[in-house]
């Protein structure tokens, strides 16, 4: 095919005739030849050919290679002598998608004659389903290192913007990253240092400069702002994309096109969302429907629960035989409800009578319920589930479940909930559509003593999802943190808005699960092949400063982190322990994480050699070496976080002292012969060091994170070190390791506001 000479290839939206003076069509009149396609969910697309892709995509910011199109070989021959040897030859066609599985690409052309028996071999390996072909000669670009970008539309989240290592090796190696268009400069840096190996791309490699980072977000943010305004563009694929003499040059390229598909329409809560989720959250009272005098059903459970943690507000228990429980009278029906001061019902009724039940609580004024109930989708009985929200939605309830395992709110000492634990009061909110992952972050609230405001089990999520929480905790003054557990994402779009409305505000820490799921992709494209499910979602939580967690109990203590500390400044850290073993590991997690271990600062340095013996280590990490005296560990602690050139000290060894009081409390010479003195001094010193780490961090404004395995080893008695630190409201960490990770996790956050 042969595109009329002195502009751009006009690039119509599929479907759709080229109009003279549209912006997209430079040639007046012009129309590409596509070939059809069928992608894996049956809609036809087609292909541009190598030449008009990049033509399109060149609009957008990409640079290319020089080349020129040749319809036979001996035009491939006069256009290599323009070009310049060594020239690349390649068969290009609207249906070919990868010249490279086909061999039909020449490599290091080096003279005419040579073009143009290559260009007479390509063009007789034409296919008929080729559609009509050509030859393109192209400059060979030389460059040690390749990438590959590119465009995918995500069933969930929508156009992606895809940047990899590697070139045609990506699938091998499958460095790559995602975000969703739109995508903003600071989103596209985040980007590119979502990459494994992103010091390939930020220094030099191999003799070559390092890349010009610049030129790679100029092209990243072209190809959202092409999935923005092309919706008919379902697919890009630049790859190799090769970096030479640090700029990134586009030698291939792919786009697919496909009729654009319906935008579908979002359902989206209306009026305040404080409001909305106030009778949830804050009810006035509770009625709890299908009470049972056995203590092992949930509406037992969930009825003592709300009693034993001293619900403030009225509770309405019902059964119907109107039997006494717990001590309390039952009314027989939601009829019998006082009208007007109900606002929660708790619903742990058969399913079959539960719609009935909606509707005799919405006549007495209830605005929300929680349903506990099973036997809707999770058993696949989607017509019941169906009808429930359709209820809800009719009468304009808040519906949660079904299928939930309750609901938390510790301002109201609320525990509706038919599991165990309660926790403790404080600042972190928790949504999850698994309820043993609630109970689970719940546990390790109550092990650390760092507290939750608000957990909700989603259950099925039939009418109200994690975004619906995510945007109520943006907007929650007694929410500081907000942690959330995924499995199925039912509205990607969603999400992705509740996020952005909150992470500039609160952290949001993430736990996915399934994440070896891949979704069906577009099969002519490199880029749709790498969009498994959970790259692109790690990219959009990364681009949006959502952080992403390996495990639950590291979830619930970076969460518990944010909640407790200041954000830090930067990536220097200190390391300060009482044995140097710890202080080398902790430095190699701390490299590892991408945290600096800064040389000590001499005025540092100084001021320890004026404290303890000449032995210590006199480097970061310090190890004091046993010369420490009553005051020289709150002393140090204070005096590395008030130094300007560290913003985070990792504090290792607390708990020894104690441990070593435990072994002389516990023998037979107790308390005689000074044990007892000795004892108390010990266990005394390590609550002490626990102190004076909060101290320190509040004055100065700077993370001190303290770690010890005591915190579990000692568990038994209560080690005063890791007590010490529940007691001053700071998590205890389990290893040094995951003390860095949860710095990093800071350090992740502070860099994500400081962007925006």
């Amino acid at each position: 095919m042969r595109i009329a000479e002195g502009g751009l290839a006009s690039i119509p939206f599929c479907g759709s005739p080229a109009r003279e003076g549209d912006w997209r069509c430079l040639t007046a009149g012009a129309r590409l030849c596509c070939t059809p396609l069928m992608r894996p969910e049956d809609r036809s697309t087609t292909t541009l050919s190598e030449r008009d892709s990049k033509r399109l995509l060149a609009s957008y910011g990409l640079d290319c290679a020089r080349e020129q199109w040749a319809a036979n070989s001996s035009e491939a021959a006069r256009a290599a002598e323009e070009l310049g040897f060594p020239v690349v030859v390649k068969l290009c066609g609207d249906g070919i998608a990868h010249k490279t599985e086909r061999g039909l690409v020449r490599l290091g052309v080096a003279n005419a004659t040579d073009a143009e028996a290559a260009a007479a071999e390509l063009l007789a390996l034409a296919r008929p389903e080729d559609g009509e072909v050509g030859v393109l000669v192209a400059e060979q670009v030389r460059g040690r290192l390749e990438l590959i970008a590119g465009l995918v539309r995500d069933p969930q989240f929508g156009p992606c913007v895809m940047l990899g290592l590697g070139g045609v090796l990506a699938e091998a190696l499958g460095d790559v990253v995602f975000a969703a268009a739109p995508l903003g400069e600071g989103a596209a840096r985040r980007m590119l240092r979502g990459l494994r190996a992103h010091h390939l791309l930020s220094e030099p490699f191999r003799g070559e400069p390092a890349v010009d980072e610049d030129a790679l977000v100029a092209l990243l943010t072209g190809l959202a702002r092409l999935a923005v305004e092309r919706p008919d563009v379902v697919s890009v694929d630049v790859n190799p994309l090769i970096v030479d003499q640090g700029r990134p040059i586009a030698v291939d390229a792919l786009v697919e096109l496909s009729e654009p598909a319906p935008p579908e329409a979002a359902a989206r809560a209306t009026g305040d969302v404080l409001e909305r989720f106030a009778p949830l959250f804050h009810p006035r009272a509770i009625a709890v429907a299908g009470v049972s005098t056995h203590p092992g059903k949930f509406g037992f459970v969930a009825f003592h629960n709300l009693m034993r943690f001293g619900y403030e507000g009225r509770l309405f228990p019902i059964n119907r035989d109107g039997t006494e429980v717990l001590g309390k009278a039952t009314l027989r029906g939601v009829g019998d409800l006082p009208e007007g001061e109900v606002d929660l019902v708790f619903v742990c009724t058969p399913n079959q009578v539960n719609v009935e039940l909606l509707r005799g609580c919405a006549e007495k004024g209830v605005r929300a319920a929680f349903v506990a109930s099973g036997g809707y989708g999770e058993v696949g009985e989607t017509e019941l589930e169906d009808e429930l929200r359709a209820t809800a939605d009719e009468l304009g309830m808040l519906l949660v479940g079904p299928n939930g395992q309750g609901v938390i709110s510790t301002p109201e000492s609320m525990c509706a909930q038919i599991v165990a634990p309660y926790p403790p009061a404080g600042r972190i909110s928790v949504a999850s559509q698994s309820g043993n992952l609630v109970s689970s972050f719940l546990n390790y609230a109550v092990e650390s003593g760092v507290g939750v405001s608000k957990a909700v089990s989603c259950g099925n999520s039939a009418q109200t999802h994690v975004a619906h929480f995510l945007e109520y905790f943006a907007a929650d003054p007694e929410t500081d943190v907000a942690l959330a557990y995924l499995e199925g994402i039912q509205d990607g779009q969603h999400l992705i808005e509740a996020i952005r409305t909150l992470t500039p505000q609160k952290p949001l820490v993430l736990v996915k699960g399934g994440a070896e799921a891949a979704g069906a992709r577009a099969a002519a494209s490199h880029t749709g092949a790498l969009a498994s499910d959970d790259r692109v979602f790690d990219g959009v939580a990364r681009q949006l400063g959502a952080l992403r967690a390996p495990s639950v109990e590291e979830a619930f203590e970076w969460a518990g982190t944010l909640a407790t500390q200041p954000l830090p400044r930067g990536r220097r850290v200190v390391v300060f322990t009482t044995a140097g073993g710890w202080g080398v590991l902790a430095a190699d997690a701390c490299s590892a994480a991408g945290l600096e271990l800064i040389p000590l600062p001499h005025d540092i340095r100084d001021e320890i050699d004026a404290r303890v013996p000449a032995r210590w280590s006199r480097s970061n990490p310090i190890d004091l070496a046993g010369g420490e005296k009553r005051d020289t560990i709150p002393e140090v602690l204070d005096l590395l976080c008030a130094h300007p050139d560290v913003d985070a000290v990792i504090h290792l060894g607390i708990g020894i002292q104690a441990a070593s009081a435990q072994v002389l409390r516990t023998g037979s010479f107790y308390p005689d012969h000074g044990l007892e003195r000795i004892v108390a001094f010990h266990e005394g010193q390590d609550r002490r060091y626990a102190a004076a780490a909060r101290e320190a961090s509040e004055r100065h404004g700077k993370p001190v994170l303290s770690a010890t395995e005591l915190g579990a080893t000692d568990s038994a008695y209560g080690n005063s070190g890791p007590e010490g630190l529940k007691q001053e409201g700071r998590l205890c960490y389990p290893s040094a390791h995951r003390a860095v990770r949860a710095l990093r996790a800071l350090v992740d956050y502070a860099e994500f506001r400081d962007s925006l």
